[in-house]
């Protein structure tokens, strides 16, 4: 699978599993050390936020899970974790599809996502993620990151309801065959660097800034409690991981929490007529969200 063993202290592929997030919690509480990864061609139990599930036909996605001590990081940077992921594996996606540098990019807070004027939502989904952690700011913290990339997915294959919101990198390549180990070594060897670096104390503010779609357009964004907001997104905060948007009263909102279910050009605030959700890449049972 890859020969990155000195990053990787366990790792094991599965044809088919519940859930490679669970695998992986479950190697921890055994005591296996950081980074471990689990590998799945199948998942039939896969969880994305909130509780929603992910199913993705077998070998349409790369589906994986990695296990972290984040000792290193603050309660409130482990946000930090699934962020490096998400720049990781978007940098090896273009290079195994071929796509031109920074076409892939981050839909706050972590989806990977092809900007597409025709897709109801703005952006159509290429893959998600999940993080999952225990016992923050303690000497037994754990933290599990799971990430579903849709590969070798052809358009015709996209389930019914999902058609137009999500995409894979074959398809946005325009058919070219996307070799999955080759994108798991790659984004192997780019998280490496960005994983020791959070150990150092030092995260990539700058390549997380570049990557967000939202900056400068148009969003609405799901609450929690199903309310929503509106604005202009006028950056990230490279420090709490917040989204920062511009109310229709000029006022700057800081949001750490929610669901962006709309990206458009920012051609002035209020101008979304439909309520149309985004659904997650992949089918997702609850309509949004995404992966392990």
């Amino acid at each position: 699978m890859t020969s990155n063993v000195a990053f990787v202290s366990r790792q094991e592929r599965f044809r088919s599993v519940p859930s490679t997030n669970d695998i992986v919690r479950a190697w921890m509480t055994e005591g296996t050390p950081e980074v471990c990864l689990a590998v799945a061609g199948e998942q039939t139990a896969g969880r994305g936020r909130s509780g929603r599930s992910w199913v993705a036909p077998e070998g349409a996605a790369l589906l994986l899970s990695l296990g972290f001590e984040p000792t290193y990081l603050e309660p409130d940077r482990l946000w930090r974790l699934a962020a490096v992921v998400s720049l990781a594996m978007a940098d090896a996606a273009e290079e195994t599809a071929g796509l031109p540098l920074g076409m892939l990019k981050l839909k706050w807070p972590n989806d990977i996502v092809v900007v597409a004027d025709d897709a109801p939502a703005g952006v159509r989904k290429a893959a998600g993620v999940l993080g999952e952690s225990e016992g923050a700011g303690t000497p037994e913290a754990r933290a599990v990151v799971g990430i579903g990339v849709n590969a070798e997915w052809p358009r015709d294959r996209f389930p019914a309801e999902l058609a137009d919101v999500m995409t894979s990198l074959s398809e946005v390549s325009r058919g070219l065959p996307i070799d999955a180990d080759a994108l798991l070594d790659g984004f192997l060897l780019r998280l490496e660097p960005r994983v020791v670096a959070l150990r150092d104390g030092h995260f990539d503010v700058s390549g997380w800034h570049d990557r967000q779609v939202t900056t400068g357009r148009s969003v609405i964004v799901e609450m929690p409690d199903g309310t929503t907001t509106t604005g202009r997104a006028v950056g990230v905060d490279g420090t709490t991981g917040a989204l920062l948007i511009e109310d229709a009263a000029g006022r700057e909102v800081e949001l750490l929490v929610g669901e962006v279910t709309h990206v458009r050009l920012a051609t002035g605030l209020g101008v979304y007529a439909d309520t149309h959700g985004e659904q997650a890449a992949g089918r997702d049972s609850g309509g949004r969200g995404v992966t392990l």
